[in-house]
């Protein structure tokens, strides 16, 4: 398959009773198309998942497959800590049609890195569609290790991983041990897109392109033109907002960026909660500084 330079984790979108938005979920996935990405993940970390039933991610996945057709792909972020779950989930996604599922390491659990092994053959065998690792140790308190991927990829339909481990000399040793044809890497974090493409990376899983989507998605294409310099000022130009979007828990500050930009995405389910005034003052001005407001 084709693997997109750029692609957002996209936010789920609630109404005033903190109910999943499924028009507004439609919308957004217009707007994040319209605005540079080539694919779309939806109920990941930014999609809130933890906190959503198996029965609101299905219809968020149908939602958004309708709406965008062809213009992008779609993911479906089906990982959890409970693998027959995950199992389940995913071949109901593969039934409507989406592109790949995306699949996070067990969170709570802590598995050694044979139960990663077999978490994700065990659920990579149930399906034929693709499916994309996602190690993100800060909040799942396991890494997946280079090696364990390597082995990974050996299974026909795992093609690709979001690595936001921030670990350059791990993402080094992973690349260094994968057939890139084989197998796309991509960051997990927007501050690292450029450093990671820079060792061969294919592209970003993004939350700030929900708002810079095409700045991004000039840095990475200028990158892959061989244009290093100009990716360069782009990596610049967008370092704040990249690191400002993580003032507070994601998708915390993203959420209260848009509904600044009065995109009316909703509020955010326990756990999570609004950010303070401070937050929102500097979220008002950093956006200002974009031209965003």
């Amino acid at each position: 398959m084709s693997f997109p330079g750029l692609m957002t984790a996209m936010i789920t979108p609630y109404d005033g009773s903190l109910q999943v938005n499924y028009s507004k979920a439609g919308e957004i996935a217009e707007y994040l198309c319209d605005n540079g990405s080539e694919g779309i993940v939806v109920s990941g970390t930014t999609g809130e998942s933890p906190v959503l039933s198996s029965e609101e991610k299905l219809k968020l996945f149908a939602v958004v497959k309708d709406k965008i057709g062809q213009r992008a792909q779609v993911w479906a972020g089906t990982g959890s800590n409970n693998t027959a779950q995950v199992v389940q989930l995913s071949r109901e996604a593969e039934k409507l049609g989406v592109s790949g599922v995306m699949l996070v390491c067990p969170y709570y659990n802590k598995p050694d890195q044979e139960g990663l092994y077999y978490h994700f053959r065990k659920v990579a065998e149930s399906i034929s569609i693709p499916v994309m690792l996602y190690n993100v140790p800060g909040r799942t308190g396991c890494n997946l290790l280079p090696e364990t991927v390597a082995r990974l990829a050996e299974i026909d339909n795992i093609v690709a991983i979001k690595e936001a481990s921030r670990d350059m000399d791990q993402v080094s040793k992973l690349i260094n041990l994968l057939n890139q044809d084989d197998m796309a890497v991509y960051s997990g974090d927007d501050s690292l897109t450029l450093p990671m493409m820079a060792i061969g990376a294919h592209g970003v899983i993004s939350i700030a392109s929900h708002i810079v989507g095409k700045e991004i998605k000039q840095m990475i294409e200028a990158f892959k033109e061989g244009d290093p310099r100009t990716a360069q000022n782009m990596h610049n130009k967008l370092f704040p907002i990249f690191k400002g979007l993580f003032i507070a828990t994601n998708p915390v500050p993203l959420k209260e960026a848009l509904n600044l930009m009065g995109m009316e995405v909703g509020g955010l389910r326990l756990p999570l909660y609004s950010a303070n005034e401070k937050a929102l003052a500097f979220l008002k001005e950093l956006l200002l500084s974009y031209n965003k407001l």
